[in-house]
C-alpha cells in the first residue's frame, strides 16, 4: 500500500495471483497480436513519411541504437521528443514504435526512438544505464540533427514509461557530464512507477529483482529534485495495476509541487492508447505538444 495525501493507492493487492493479474498487460486486452501489427504499420508509415537517420550507435551494444527524425520546418535548433517503447523491458524494437514521428515532426519537434537491450540477458540496472547513455549521446551530438540541448523531452509507454521516471531522476547526470535538467519534461503513458509489487510475480522471471533493487528502480523513489513538467496519461480499459501505478507517481509528483498534466483517456486500453500519439488532434499530444512549446 502507498499513502500520499492521505489517500492509500494499492499497489500490492489481496496477494500474488491477484497481483499477476493486475500487472499483466497482454491479458488484459482480447487481441495483443493485433495490436502489436498495429504498432508495425503505424510505425512503417511514419517512417514512409519522415526523413529519418537509422541505427545510430549510441553504445558498444547491437541494440543501443537509435533512429532520429529531424523537423521538417527550419525552426533549428529544434526541440526533441524522444520515445522509449514498452515490452516489459523484454521485447519490442524501435522499428515499431516510430508512430509518432510524423505528427510531432510537422510540429516541428524532431524526433528519436531507442532501442535497448532487453531482459534477461540485461539487468534492469543495465537497462537504465543504456537509455541514460543514449540521452547523454543525444545531448553531445545534438547540433548535428538540429536538436536544441535545452528543450529535450523523453516519453515512454509501459516500461519505456518507467524509464523515463528514471531518466526524470536528479542522481545520474554528473556520471555522464550532463546538466541536471538535461531531460526538459516528461511524459509517461501506462508507466510502472513502484516495481517492488512485481518482485514476486511471474515478471521477476526476467527482471531477477530483489526489493531492495526494486526500490532503487522505481522512479517513485527517485523524484526529481527540481520541478520537471510531465504529462501523465493511463487507459481507462487497463487493470487496476497500471492505474494505480500511475495514480501514485502522480500524487507523489504533486506533493512535492511539481506540475503535472494528467490526460484522460477512458476508451483506451494497455496498448493503443500510445497510438493516440499517432492522431495531430488527440488530446495526449495536445497535452504534450503544450508541455514542449510551453
Amino acid at each position: 500500500m502507498n499513502t500520499h495525501n492521505n489517500h492509500p493507492i494499492n499497489l500490492n493487492f489481496a496477494n500474488l495471483a491477484q497481483r499477476n493479474i493486475q500487472y499483466n498487460a497482454r491479458a488484459s486486452v482480447v487481441d495483443f497480436d493485433a495490436c502489436v501489427l498495429e504498432y508495425a504499420e503505424l510505425s512503417e508509415l511514419a517512417r514512409n513519411q519522415c526523413v529519418g537517420i537509422f541505427d545510430l550507435a549510441y553504445g558498444h551494444s547491437v541494440s543501443e541504437r537509435l533512429d532520429i527524425f529531424p523537423t521538417k520546418k527550419t525552426n533549428c535548433p529544434a526541440p526533441l521528443l524522444i520515445y522509449i517503447h514498452g515490452g516489459y523491458w523484454r521485447s519490442q524494437k524501435k522499428e515499431d514504435a516510430a508512430l509518432m514521428a510524423k505528427v510531432y515532426t510537422d510540429a516541428g519537434v524532431a524526433v528519436a526512438v531507442l532501442e535497448y537491450p532487453l531482459a534477461p540477458q540485461a539487468t534492469l540496472a543495465e537497462i537504465v544505464r543504456s537509455v541514460r547513455s543514449a540521452v547523454a549521446w543525444l545531448y553531445k551530438q545534438a547540433a548535428t540533427y538540429g536538436v536544441d540541448t535545452n528543450r529535450m523531452f523523453a516519453s515512454g509507454s509501459s516500461a519505456g514509461g518507467h524509464l523515463v521516471g528514471m531518466l526524470l531522476s536528479s542522481n545520474w547526470q554528473a556520471d555522464y557530464r550532463l546538466p541536471k535538467n538535461v531531460i526538459a519534461g516528461g511524459v509517461g503513458l501506462s508507466g510502472l512507477y513502484d516495481l517492488r509489487p512485481l518482485c514476486e510475480t511471474y515478471h521477476n522471471e526476467w527482471l531477477n529483482l530483489h526489493t531492495e533493487q526494486a526500490e532503487r528502480l522505481s522512479p517513485l523513489f527517485q523524484l526529481p529534485e527540481t520541478a520537471v513538467p510531465l504529462v501523465l496519461a493511463v487507459g481507462g480499459l487497463e487493470t487496476d495495476g497500471f492505474k494505480n501505478q500511475t495514480e501514485a507517481y502522480e500524487q507523489a509528483y504533486r506533493l512535492k509541487g511539481y506540475p503535472v498534466e494528467r490526460v484522460q483517456a477512458a476508451g483506451c486500453h494497455h496498448f493503443n492508447l500510445l497510438c493516440e500519439m499517432a492522431q495531430p488532434d488527440s488530446d495526449l499530444n495536445k497535452a504534450i505538444l503544450k508541455m514542449i512549446f510551453a
